[in-house]
C-alpha cells in the first residue's frame, strides 16, 4: 500500500498494521523474509535506512508491501500544508519492528537525535502503542558498556526487546546476532493476541 491509499484504512475489522523498519547491519539480508512472514498476518509497511539498502534486495520483497526510504521523506512534502511521511506512518501504524535494529541507530535513539526517516519515525512515536526492536551487532559491539547505557535508555520509552541470539555461523562468532525471523514474528504476534484477548484496542 503506498501514496495516498496508505492513510484510507480505517474499518475497525481491519488487520493489525505494522511498521518494519532495517537498519544497516549485514542482518538486513533478511528482512525481505522478514516482511514475508509479517504480510501474510498483517498489513506492513516497510523502511529503510540508507545503510541498510546495502543487503535489501528489493525485489525479493512482497509485493503488496511498500518500502520507504529517506527520499519519500523528502520528496512527499513540497509545501507548508503538505503532509509530512514519518508523522503519517506514526499514525498508520499499530505496531513498530525495527529489525535489524544496528548499534548506530541505536545510540541515535537512546540520544534522541532524528537525522533520517526511521529515526523521525521513532522519535514521533507514540509509546501508548509497541515498538519492538530486535538488535543485530557483533559480539564486541553487543558487550560494549554503551550498549547496555543505550539499551537501558529505550526500555525506559517502553519498547520491548527481542534479544539478540549466538551466531556459529559467520565469520563473527558472538552473542550479538538478530534473533529468528520465526521468533521475531512469534513475539509480536503472541503480544497482539494477548492484548487483544484482554481487551485492549488495536
Amino acid at each position: 500500500m503506498a501514496g495516498s491509499e496508505m492513510y484510507q484504512v480505517t474499518s475497525a475489522t481491519r488487520k493489525p498494521r505494522i511498521l518494519l523498519a532495517a537498519c544497516g547491519s549485514v542482518a538486513a539480508i533478511k528482512f525481505a523474509h522478514i516482511c514475508h512472514s509479517f504480510s501474510e498476518w498483517t498489513e506492513v509497511n516497510a523502511v529503510a535506512t540508507p545503510a541498510s539498502l546495502r543487503f535489501i534486495d528489493r525485489a525479493s520483497l512482497p509485493k503488496n508491501v511498500y518500502l520507504y526510504t529517506d527520499e519519500e521523506e523528502w520528496s512527499s512534502w513540497n509545501k507548508v500544508g503538505d503532509k509530512v511521511l514519518h508523522i503519517e506512518l506514526c499514525r498508520w501504524a499499530d505496531i513498530m519492528v525495527i529489525a535489524p535494529l544496528s548499534a548506530n541507530t541505536l545510540a541515535k535513539i537512546a540520544g534522541g537525535l532524528c537525522d533520517n526517516l526511521l529515526t523521525c519515525i521513532v522519535r514521533a512515536w507514540d509509546y501508548s502503542k509497541p515498538m519492538f526492536v530486535a538488535p543485530a551487532m557483533n559480539d564486541l559491539m553487543w558487550t560494549n558498556p554503551f550498549t547496555e547505557r543505550n539499551l537501558m535508555v529505550i526500555d525506559e520509552l517502553g519498547t520491548d526487546l527481542i534479544r539478540p541470539v549466538t551466531d556459529r555461523t559467520t565469520v563473527v562468532f558472538g552473542s550479538g546476532a538478530m534473533a529468528e525471523t520465526k521468533d521475531i514474528y512469534s513475539a509480536v504476534r503472541l503480544f497482539y493476541e494477548t492484548k487483544k484477548q484482554s481487551g485492549g484496542n488495536n
